[in-house]
Order: structure tokens, then sequence, then C-alpha cells
């Protein structure tokens, strides 16, 4: 009897230890990093005391390829497939260049985006390092077109020399810096960590825009002001020059 007393006052004390402990966690999640697990685990939460404003939609209303939907927009569709299926973290090597569907890395949202407005990132990448090796760091001086297109650097220099580059910035609240922040433009991050993603069409209340990305261990949608490393580059593709 004795023992069996003991064992249940040893349960209860950890038991409130355990409650103790995760009570803090909890209350801590909203604001660890501008509420990126809760985005991660697809709860949306916005900030209650955060002024909403209204950021003007400022995006290319080309549609390429015919399909009722503005290229911009129909990237961010596409992208968003990424983080409905879960598309998990992986990086590999594959033949041919191409992951399975159903896995891939940060680099990966990039090129499946543009490829729904018939744009093939691969190809475009593969001939600018054939021609221009020395330019591309995570060449070497030896192309691989299996996986050179998938390296963030690589794509960096790609972006740097063919699209518009804009703000590295982000101002909570200011409607003229974040109207530079529209849908389908992408950014990337160097400094730290290697990372790229695709700006969303979704919005916090103070005007802050969601990234669509993949890191372990899947694809998910989050603020962009959860990213606590330096923006490296901000980039908006051509639209109206598709082959470049």
């Amino acid at each position: 009897m004795k023992k069996e007393k003991k064992r249940r006052r040893f349960k209860k004390s950890w038991l409130k230890i355990a409650t103790i402990a995760i009570i803090p966690i909890i209350l801590i999640l909203p604001f660890y990093k501008n509420g990126i697990i809760l985005d991660f685990l697809g709860f949306e939460l916005d900030n209650p005391f955060a002024t909403s404003i209204e950021v003007p939609d400022d995006f290319s209303q080309i549609d390429s390829n015919n399909s009722g939907i503005p290229d911009p927009i129909e990237m961010v569709v596409e992208a968003r497939k990424e983080v409905e299926q879960r598309t998990t973290y992986r990086s590999g090597y594959y033949a041919g260049g191409y992951p399975p569907d159903d896995e891939g890395v940060c680099t990966d949202v990039i090129w499946r985006a543009l490829k729904a407005i018939d744009v093939s990132l691969k190809d475009l990448m593969d001939a600018d390092i054939e021609e221009n090796t020395e330019l591309y760091p995570r060449v070497d001086g030896r192309p691989e077109p299996n996986i050179d297109f998938r390296r963030v650097p690589n794509q960096y220099v790609f972006f740097e020399r063919f699209t518009e580059s804009l703000t590295t910035e982000v101002i909570p609240g200011d409607v003229e810096n974040l109207r530079e922040w529209q849908p389908g433009d992408i950014v990337l991050f160097l400094e730290g960590f290697h990372h790229v993603g695709i700006i969303s069409d979704r919005r916090t209340k103070d005007g802050v825009p969601y990234v669509i990305h993949n890191t372990w261990p899947h694809a998910a949608e989050v603020k962009l002001t959860s990213f606590s490393t330096p923006i490296a580059g901000h980039y908006r593709w051509n639209y109206e020059a598709q082959d470049l």
C-alpha cells in the first residue's frame, strides 16, 4: 500500500511539473518568431493589437498562358499546392534534375511555381550557366544540369541577372513599403542559411505578406517577418518577356 501511495504521489508530482512546464510554452507559441510555429502547423493567428491597413494589389495582370488567372496569382496557387499536400522536405540528387512531386526543397517551390506559367527555370538557368559558368558559385566550373538549378546561390545569381530587384526591407504598417511586396515575388536568403520562397497573396492585419516555402519537415506558409535572417534578394519575374 505504501509503495502504491508513493507511486501515485510521484505521478502527480510529475504531472504538476509537466503542466507547469507546458503552460509557458503554450503562451510563448503565438509570439515566437511572429507565430512561425502556429503558421507552420496551419493555425492562422494575427496580432489582435495591430492596426489594420489595406495594401493595394499592384501585381501584373498578364495571363501568358490564357488560363484566366494573372501569372503572379497562378504562381501562388501552384506554390500553395506544396503546402496543401505538405510536400516532404528532402534534399537529394535526381537523374534529370527533378524530384518526385511529393518531395523537394525550397528551390523546388520556385521552379514549380514558374512551371505553372509555362516557364522552365531549369532550361533558362542551364543555358546561362553553360554560357557564364564562372558567375555561378555552386557550379565550381563544372556545370551539372541535374542539380545546378536547385541550388539557392545559383538561383540568386540568375535572379540578380534577369529579374527585377526590389526592396529587401519589410516595414509592418507602412503601405508604401508593403505595396512593393506583391504575390508571386521571390524572396531569397543567404546569410545564416540558404533559403528561398514565393510571396503569397495573404497578408497580416498590418500588411505583412506571407511566404510559401519548404523547409524541414514539409512545405508551409508563414509570415515574412518570421524570418530573422537578412533578406538577400527580392525579385519579380519579367512577365512581359517569358523567354528573357
